[in-house]
C-alpha cells in the first residue's frame, strides 16, 4: 500500500492510500470540533439531517436512485468521538472503475455527491429544513436512551462521566437528551454554517485511483467550501493523575441479574511521552485478550466473572477494567482485578503471557489492512495524534517494546473510580445470558478508540 498525506485546501487534508487489494474504494470526509457538552448533540445531528437531501437531490429516494446509478455506491453518515475531539461527516463505499462496464465514473460521482451534502443541503429560505431536523432529532434522542439496553456499554459510559466529570472525555458522541431535544432548525443552521467555514477537515482514500486524480475530483466537490479562520486550537486535555487520593465509588442500582463492575485509572507518567507500541501492548496483556492476565486469572482460574477485560484510550490516557459478575462476588472481583495489575507492576510477566499479548496486538494491526474502514479510523486517529506510521510500521515497534516499559506503565496507573451497576431487587429479568461479550465490549468505550466508521451509526 502506497501512503501519502497533503493540505489540498486550506485546512483540507487528504489522506491517499493506493491500493489494488479491495473491489470498492472507500472515502470518508470529517469534520473536526472540540466535543463540549453545549454542543455536541448538535454536531452529532448534523450529518444525519445533511444525509436527508440536497439542492440537486432533495430526498432520499433521489439520493437513493443517484447511488443506483452510481452502481451501488453508498454513503453514511458517521459520528465518532476520538480522545475530546468529536468526528462527524459522511464515509462511502464506491465500487471500483475496473470492474464496471466502460466509462463508469463512479469516484467522480461519488465526490460529487459527498460535495452537494457537506456544502449544498436541501433548504428554505436559506435554513435547514424543519421537518428533516426534527424527525433525525427524534431519531437521535432515540439513539441515546438505546445506551441503556447495552448495560455493559451504560456501565462504561457511566464509569467515564462520573470519572471525568469535570472533562469533555465525559460527553457522549450524541451529546446529551435534553440539549438534543432543544435543537430547532434555526439554530441547527447556524451551528453548521459555523463547523463548515471554521473545521479542520480529514478526507480518507483507499482504493486503485491515482492520488492526482482523487485530489483533482475532490478539489471540485469542495470547491465551494467557504473558509473562514481554520480552529486548530482542539485536542484532548490529559489528566495525569487521579482526582482525589483514594479512588471514588459509585454504585447504581437497576432491573439487572448481573452486576457490572468498572475500575477506571488514569495512565500517569506514560502520558508524558505515549508510546503507542507499549500502551496497546499494556492493556492487552492486563485485559485485552483471552490470553490475558484478567481473563486467564479472574474469569477462568477463579471463576468469579462471566467475562473480564480491559481497555486503553492512549488519546485521553485513560485504561478501564470492566467485568460481569455476580453481586456476591463484586468485593472478590475488584480486589482480584487490582491485584493482576499490581503483578504487572512487581514484574510478574512471562515469557508466554508476553508473547500472547505481542501476537494479539499484531494480529489486531494486521487485520487492519484487511478492512477499509478499519484503516481509515487508524489513520484518522494517527493524523489526529499528530503520529506517522502505518499499522505494519508500528506492529514492527511492538517487538521493540520491553518488560520494564510495561511494568513502568502498570507503576504509573491511578485509580480514579470504582463503579457497580447492581441489582435493585425487582422480580423482572433484565434479559441478559450470563455469556462472555467477546469482541462486543469493545465498543463500550463508545467509539473505538481508532474510530472505525463500521461500528457507527
Amino acid at each position: 500500500m502506497e501512503y501519502t498525506r497533503a493540505e489540498i485546501i486550506n485546512g483540507v487534508w487528504l489522506t491517499h492510500i493506493r491500493s489494488d487489494k479491495f473491489k470498492t474504494a472507500c472515502l470518508s470526509i470529517t469534520l473536526l470540533t472540540q466535543l463540549q457538552r453545549e454542543s455536541a448533540a448538535m454536531n452529532a445531528l448534523l450529518p444525519l439531517v445533511l444525509r436527508r437531501g440536497t439542492a440537486r437531490y432533495t430526498d432520499m429516494e433521489a439520493i437513493s436512485r443517484r447511488l443506483d446509478e452510481l452502481y451501488g455506491a453508498a454513503i453514511e453518515p458517521v459520528v465518532r468521538r476520538i480522545g475530546e475531539i468529536q468526528c462527524l461527516g459522511f464515509f462511502a463505499s464506491v465500487p471500483e472503475e475496473d470492474y464496471l462496464p466502460a466509462g463508469a465514473d463512479t469516484l467522480r460521482g461519488t465526490c460529487e455527491l459527498m460535495g452537494q451534502m457537506l456544502l449544498a443541503p436541501n433548504t428554505r429560505g436559506g435554513l435547514l429544513l424543519p421537518d428533516y431536523v426534527d424527525s433525525e432529532r427524534d431519531k437521535l434522542i432515540e439513539m441515546i436512551r438505546a445506551r441503556l439496553n447495552d448495560k455493559l456499554s451504560y456501565s462504561v459510559s457511566r464509569c467515564i462521566e462520573e470519572m471525568c466529570c469535570c472533562e469533555n472525555f465525559a460527553v457522549s458522541r450524541f451529546g446529551d437528551e435534553e440539549s438534543a431535544a432543544a435543537i430547532r432548525y434555526q439554530k441547527l443552521t447556524k451551528q453548521y454554517r459555523n463547523l463548515i467555514q471554521t473545521s479542520p477537515i480529514e478526507i480518507f482514500y483507499c482504493g486503485r485511483a491515482e492520488e492526482k486524480r482523487v485530489e483533482s475530483l475532490l478539489r471540485d466537490a469542495l470547491s465551494t467550501l467557504p473558509r473562514g479562520e481554520i480552529d486548530y486550537d482542539i485536542g484532548t486535555d490529559v489528566r495525569l493523575n487521579a482526582l482525589e487520593e483514594t479512588p471514588r465509588e459509585y454504585t447504581e442500582q437497576m432491573n439487572v441479574t448481573q452486576a457490572k463492575l468498572v475500575i477506571g485509572w488514569r495512565l500517569g507518567k506514560a502520558m508524558d511521552d505515549p508510546n503507542p507500541a507499549a500502551l496497546r501492548l499494556f492493556a492487552s496483556l492486563f485485559g485485552g485478550s483471552t490470553a490475558s492476565k484478567l481473563f486467564v486469572n479472574v474469569r477462568e482460574k477463579l471463576s468469579l466473572c462471566y467475562f473480564a477485560s480491559a481497555v486503553a484510550d492512549v488519546h485521553k490516557g485513560v485504561l478501564l477494567a470492566y467485568a460481569g459478575t455476580e453481586a456476591d462476588n463484586v468485593e472478590r472481583a475488584k480486589e482480584e482485578i487490582f491485584a493482576q495489575l499490581a503483578s504487572i507492576a512487581s514484574g510478574e510477566i512471562t515469557d508466554e503471557e508476553l508473547s500472547a499479548a505481542r501476537a494479539d496486538v499484531k494480529s489486531a494491526l494486521k487485520s487492519a489492512l484487511d478492512v477499509q474502514g478499519a484503516l481509515e479510523g487508524f489513520y484518522l486517529s494517527a493524523a489526529l495524534d499528530g503520529a506517522d506510521y502505518s499499522p505494519e510500521e508500528l506492529s514492527a515497534l511492538v517487538d521493540d517494546v520491553t518488560k520494564e516499559e510495561l511494568v513502568a506503565i502498570a507503576r504509573g496507573c491511578e485509580c480514579d473510580m470504582i463503579y457497580t451497576l447492581t441489582g435493585d431487587g425487582s422480580e423482572e429479568d433484565d434479559g441478559e445470558d450470563a455469556a462472555d461479550p467477546g469482541e462486543e465490549e469493545l465498543r463500550a468505550f463508545e467509539e473505538d478508540e481508532n474510530g472505525n466508521p463500521d461500528e457507527e451509526i
